[in-house]
């Protein structure tokens, strides 16, 4: 069996469809061994080796680690679960604005989404604002800082919320890391993919790891009205945001446009020094 390190978020939800359903659930039981964690804990096990597979932060690859080819976590526009908020008290212009952040409180639920706004910062704004870890709570992150950085749930928690933020910030700006990123660069963001130790799968067909893993998103992607039932009572956002979340802001299709883009934010992160280097890809084939 594999041990698997799987997300406990809304946005994996589609890609783990057949591991949580009948009647695939119980044939895969006897194949992978699943367990929740958040992202950044996903990639520590992996490392540490107590895991074998993992949904990880794309700013946790390693050499050593192997894509599995096919499914990953992405957006071709606005993902809505990456939240910038900027106050801006001056009325600038977004990019003044940006200029103008000295200190961010950044949610530590994902490696990447730090990265990402490290590399909007020094790359694209050449600035270096102090990043001060907090929880996830945006009227405090921004009581004493600059910026505030959700990922995930509370992303979409605040924006549903909009309005008592707004009242205690009325000239907060509200940006979208994913639509900065393909502003900037024509290429989707990317949060995550599955990653394999190789070493893992001596017992185990590669072909196998894959055709499941992709059965499993495809499932998922077929039964989205079931995943908005079993969600709504998890999450406080309306039925329909979640609908919109799953079909038009999340995108699961590992394709040569999000390598690409894997590519030029893990060349980015190394010049910024916010991540090492990454030599290439290393895709499981």
């Amino acid at each position: 069996m594999l041990r698997v390190a799987a997300i406990s978020f809304l946005n994996p939800a589609p890609l783990l469809y057949n591991f949580e359903h009948e009647p695939t659930a119980t044939d895969l039981r006897t194949r992978y061994d699943v367990n929740y964690t958040l992202p950044s804990a996903c990639a520590e096990q992996l490392h540490a080796g107590t895991a074998d597979l993992g949904l990880i932060p794309i700013a946790s690859l390693t050499p050593q680690l192997a894509i599995v080819p096919g499914c990953t976590i992405a957006s071709l526009h606005e993902v809505r679960s990456i939240l910038l908020l900027v106050k801006n008290p001056q009325g600038l212009s977004r990019d003044e604005a940006l200029t103008h952040v000295r200190t961010l409180a950044a949610d530590t639920a994902s490696r990447s989404s730090q990265a990402y706004a490290h590399i909007l910062f020094e790359h694209f704004h050449h600035t270096r604002p102090i990043f001060v870890e907090h929880p996830a709570d945006p009227i405090p992150m921004l009581a004493v800082n600059d910026a505030a950085l959700l990922i995930g749930d509370p992303a979409l928690l605040a924006r549903e919320h909009h309005v008592s933020i707004d009242e205690a910030y009325p000239d907060l700006l509200w940006l979208d890391l994913a639509t900065l990123w393909r502003e900037l660069t024509g290429l989707p963001w990317v949060a995550a993919v599955w990653a394999v130790r190789p070493e893992a799968l001596t017992s185990f067909p590669t072909t196998q790891l894959i055709n499941d893993l992709i059965a499993s998103r495809d499932a998922g992607i077929a039964n989205i009205e079931t995943l908005v039932t079993e969600w709504t009572p998890r999450i406080s956002i309306p039925a329909s945001t979640i609908r919109t979340y799953l079909t038009q802001n999340i995108h699961y299709t590992l394709d040569p446009d999000c390598l690409r883009s894997i590519e030029l934010f893990r060349t980015l992160a190394a010049k910024t020094n916010t991540l090492p280097p990454l030599p290439a890809l290393n895709l499981l084939a």
